[in-house]
């Protein structure tokens, strides 16, 4: 079997039921994408885990009964991160059932395109709603529990790499992942102006979990589009997350997780304006 880059750098501890144990609250973590692999290298770290859904609660139930058999403390809220009160809600319940939030990973988010013709308000504001909104209550109710607690706690947005270069057909999708970083840096002030142990990161990750609709043809230009020739994968997000909210001096950064996609565009778009510069230049790389 491959080894995956989790196998590689799991923790050897068993997942912990210690009411002393750190507990990390992953949003966007019922269905078995980024989130969820999220939760679960948090997990590997003897996290206890506070699952969150908002479609897809019974595929969040059935992991949350499967790592209980194996050991796990971890139970599920849900809600609509659009709505604030929901938000306070699933704190609140963290709060019930472990007695702290020591971090937060905000994965939550929707991911949809449509061409700018038929790209309407509603289409942005259900973006702004979604992806702004959502992220400003996640951060505002867990911000405020941790502001309370004497350890703090850390917190990490998901945003996206290709704000800084947009494609197109996306653009009610920008609008609404561009203000995160600004979420990263107004929240990291606003929480450790009122608690200097609370920290507020944001990762900008690149593709990292390919649609399935995606053929060979087009997985091999998106590698090849990629600084490092590779693809990414989810468990790149999850060590990058876990290595943020753990970090105790590190607040107010986005991270790029893109493999080099924000400062590279490939071979051919440099070269035009360059004329004269050999077109073999690529030759011998990877």
């Amino acid at each position: 079997m491959q080894t995956t880059y989790d196998d590689k750098n799991r923790s050897d501890h068993p997942p912990s039921r210690s009411p002393s144990a750190p507990v990390v609250w992953v949003t966007g973590s019922g269905a078995p994408r980024v989130g969820r692999t999220v939760a679960e290298h948090f997990a590997s770290h003897r996290y206890r885990v506070a699952l969150h859904s908002h479609r897809s609660i019974e595929q969040a139930e059935h992991v949350a009964r499967d790592w209980r058999t194996r050991g796990l403390d971890c139970i599920v809220t849900n809600g609509d991160i659009s709505d604030m009160r929901a938000m306070q809600s699933a704190v609140d319940s963290v709060i019930a059932s472990f007695g702290r939030l020591d971090a937060v990973i905000h994965c939550a988010a929707i991911w949809e395109w449509k061409p700018l013709e038929d790209t309407h308000s509603d289409d942005v504001r259900r973006n702004l709603e979604i992806n702004t909104l959502g992220s400003y209550n996640v951060a505002r109710t867990a911000g405020l529990q941790m502001v309370k607690q004497a350890t703090g706690g850390a917190m990490v947005l998901i945003g996206d790499w290709a704000v800084a270069r947009p494609y197109r057909d996306f653009s009610a999708y920008f609008v609404g992942k561009g203000a995160i970083e600004t979420i990263v840096r107004s929240m990291a002030v606003e929480l450790a102006t009122r608690n200097s142990s609370v920290r507020v990161n944001g990762i900008l990750p690149g593709p990292v979990m390919l649609d399935p609709s995606i053929d060979q043809a087009a997985a091999e230009r998106i590698r090849r589009a990629c600084l490092l020739q590779r693809h990414g994968q989810p468990e790149h997000v999850a060590a990058a997350a876990y290595f943020l909210a753990t970090h105790e001096f590190i607040t107010g950064a986005c991270l790029p997780v893109d493999g080099g996609r924000t400062i590279w565009s490939g071979y051919e778009t440099d070269r035009i304006a360059h004329p004269t510069y050999p077109a073999n230049s690529d030759e011998g790389h990877g």
